[in-house]
């Protein structure tokens, strides 16, 4: 079965079941969200299928190659694979749509047009992470984009059209840096090719290098979001449904983390090393920014946006660690991230659909009235605030151990790097704990009208919520479950990266690297020594 197309099946599905939805036979929505759920779960168990039967995890290199000429007269190819980098986040975009379409469930305005426009975001999501063509992928990022910002604008809170116009022109407007950028290095030498592969083995001049650098920096800066891209995001997520919040913080933030990865480490390396240091400042300011706007939120959902870009600042300091840990570390912090945003967003939405507000200062003393709600959230927030047993406490803690373990930084840049993410560390639990306490105890407010025909909690919510916890906590307790899908793709990588240290980083200030690196000696290092996560 290995030869059959898995891939271009995975993306079309959603496709095909997107444009039978409009024409399918349904009066009041309710046919529209079984089949639309039917085939997210058949999407997702088609992804599991195949990499249950075909994937392995011992293999660095790209599996299910699929390569197809689509529009030749461009250079257009529908080329896909996976990798380590890529198998993790497509199950994370599976499991994250199809609850979110659980989660959609009481949806009545135009719910065949939400439910199309979720099955083209599923696509194109799967369609990022999968393309092995330059052109390819900036089009699924594109198509990506027209699904979120309908959802906002038509199903969003009270300031959605601000929100999703916002969104919309932010987004838009970075992806113009990545088709220039993508030009520049295809247009460059002999050959005319968007192949990310035959684009990695081209030596490009360090102007152009680091010029289209900067560009996808700053286009994958603004999905991520790297400070100061990210304004958009708390407007966005105050006021997406809390299916598209899921999403949003589920999956759109890891297109950013996985882009900055694939595109910018992989294929321009002489200037990841010049930029490595920027972006682990800039990691440092998301972190300690995001904990510090967050307490200053007094919607619920603003907060947990804000909480999302310094879980993100991880990431950053963990690509630039130039140490398997540390990848391996920034990759874990994504999973984990996508899944305790999805659950945090999802509960927000059932404490929304109870009391009609996102507004702290008008909740209060809601654990009475909703303990198994309270119970879930605490759970979520625990995992959020990186508490031991949790997976984002794994994630937080390879990405300083790679740092700390690194030899490529100098001493002093390492302590103040570690000191400075551990201020976002310690702040985490304190917005998070508030937020906790503002919420569900002390005296129920005056104003607050809670739904009294609302029971506790509906299986569905319980279910859905489960789906997110249990990985949450198995990843935490047993951390190979998600190591052992990228590990040998993270070792490889970060070999690769330290190729190019030695002669670019004899150019830098000796502040920031290490000594070893500004002599001829570190040819011959490798990457062996480093701690391992997985054995």
């Amino acid at each position: 079965m290995s030869e059959f197309p898995w891939l271009t099946s995975i993306i079309l599905l959603p496709l095909v079941a997107a444009m039978a939805i409009p024409v399918i036979p349904d009066k009041d929505g309710k046919t529209a969200r079984w089949f639309a759920l039917g085939v997210a779960m058949a999407d997702f168990a088609l992804m599991i299928c195949a990499f249950w039967q075909n994937y392995d995890f011992q293999n660095a290199s790209f599996q299910f190659v699929e390569k197809y000429s689509w529009v030749p007269q461009i250079g257009l190819n529908w080329s896909v694979a996976v990798d380590g980098l890529s198998m993790p986040l497509i199950l994370l975009t599976g499991l994250i749509n199809t609850l979110a379409i659980f989660a959609a469930w009481r949806v009545t305005n135009k719910p065949r047009l939400f439910y199309s426009l979720m099955m083209v975001m599923y696509a194109a999501q799967v369609g990022v992470f999968v393309a092995q063509d330059l052109l390819m992928f900036f089009l699924m990022w594109e198509i990506e984009l027209v699904p979120v910002y309908l959802l906002i604008s038509i199903w969003g809170g009270p300031k959605r059209r601000y929100a999703a116009t916002k969104f919309i022109l932010y987004t838009a407007a970075a992806s113009i840096f990545i088709l220039v950028a993508a030009f520049g290095l295809a247009f460059y030498g002999d050959t005319v090719t968007f192949d990310m592969a035959a684009l990695g083995m081209k030596q490009y001049p360090k102007a152009l290098e680091m010029l289209a650098y900067t560009g996808f920096l700053i286009a994958f800066g603004v999905k991520l979001p790297i400070f100061p891209l990210h304004t958009w995001l708390p407007d966005a997520h105050g006021e997406a449904s809390a299916p598209g919040s899921m999403i949003l913080a589920g999956v759109l933030l890891k297109m950013g983390g996985y882009a900055l990865i694939r595109i910018n480490m992989e294929m321009l390396p002489n200037a990841h090393v010049v930029f490595a240091p920027v972006l682990i400042i800039l990691g440092i300011v998301n972190i300690i920014y995001g904990a510090c706007c967050a307490f200053a939120q007094t919607n619920l959902k603003r907060r947990l946006a804000y909480s999302s870009i310094a879980h993100m600042g991880f990431v950053l300091i963990g690509i630039a660690s130039y140490t398997e840990i540390g990848m391996s570390g920034a990759m874990l912090q994504m999973i984990s991230h996508g899944l305790i945003a999805a659950s945090l967003f999802f509960l927000s939405g059932v404490t929304y659909e109870r009391s009609h507000t996102l507004d702290m200062d008008k909740m209060g003393g809601m654990a009475k009235v909703m303990p198994r709600p309270f119970a879930l959230y605490t759970a979520g927030a625990m995992a959020s605030l990186a508490l031991p047993g949790m997976s984002g406490f794994v994630g937080e803690l390879m990405v300083f151990l790679g740092m700390s373990s690194s030899d490529v930084y100098s001493s002093s840049f390492k302590v103040v790097v570690v000191l400075l993410s551990a201020v976002g560390v310690i702040l985490t639990p304190i917005y998070l704990l508030s937020l906790l306490r503002q919420v569900f105890y002390g005296k129920q407010n005056e104003e607050l009208h809670l739904d009294a025909v609302v029971p506790d909690v509906k299986p569905r919510e319980l279910f859905i919520t489960a789906c997110l916890l249990l990985p949450i906590i198995g990843i935490g307790l047993y951390p190979k479950l998600a190591t052992q899908t990228y590990d040998v793709k993270t070792q490889e990588l970060a070999a690769n990266a330290r190729e190019a240290l030695p002669i670019v980083a004899s150019e830098q200030p000796s502040s920031l690297y290490s000594q070893v690196f500004l002599t001829p000696t570190v040819a011959d290092s490798n990457v062996t020594g480093l701690v391992k996560i997985a054995e």
